[in-house]
């Protein structure tokens, strides 16, 4: 494997918009965790915990990996 960056992305701010537009707060109280925490894993600056990522995709009623992808390509792309 090329030693290239792997890094978790994700979709939550897209979800929060389809969903009624969600704040960060609103998600933050239903997974059980801070504002800052949500803005945190939202902005790729913090990789959330398994269980706060399920609980996120709970939230959501949608799977994980709707929500969260990991890794890249050596051209860039994202890979699942």
């Amino acid at each position: 494997m090329p030693n290239s960056e792997f890094t978790i992305s994700n979709r939550i701010r897209t979800l929060r918009f389809l969903a009624a537009e969600m704040t960060q707060k609103e998600l933050a109280d239903l997974v059980g965790v801070t504002r800052q925490t949500v803005n945190a894993v939202e902005s790729n600056k913090y990789s959330p915990s398994l269980e706060v990522a399920f609980k996120i995709s709970l939230v959501f009623k949608v799977p994980i990996t709707d929500v969260f992808s990991y890794g890249t390509q050596p051209d860039g792309e994202t890979i699942a």
